[in-house]
């Protein structure tokens, strides 16, 4: 097996350990987050009907226009946290379940969950 189809192996792996114990209702959400090289992004998902609540990512137009020049992946996770969260508040969601996806909590994805509570989500 070669190295990037071994590297998926293990992500695949860590994803469905922490997803098979995170389920979002309708009172309380999933707050999932996938990142790739050069993006993230953040959906809040109830999965009793599967349904998309709010989601934000640094590929949203909203979100690049206020991108400064010299922001550092981790100050464009904070933006995406703090989008993510006026949206998940004009939704009417307080509360979600966080779901790092397979992801270390750890960097960029730290830096998006902890702007997401400062912007009023309770996980």
């Amino acid at each position: 097996m070669n190295r990037i189809a071994l590297k998926n192996k293990r992500y695949e792996r860590r994803n469905r350990r922490v997803r098979k114990n995170i389920t979002g209702t309708p009172e309380r959400p999933r707050l999932t987050v996938f990142r790739s090289a050069e993006h993230i992004y953040a959906q809040i998902i109830d999965d009793t009907t599967a349904r998309t609540i709010a989601s934000a990512s640094t590929t949203d137009r909203e979100v690049k226009a206020k991108f400064a020049g010299g922001m550092t992946k981790s100050d464009k996770c904070k933006l995406v946290g703090q989008v993510l969260a006026e949206r998940a508040k004009s939704a009417k969601v307080g509360t979600v379940a966080f779901d790092r996806n397979g992801f270390l909590y750890h960097g960029r994805i730290k830096a998006l969950a902890e702007a997401a509570r400062e912007g009023g989500l309770d996980f």
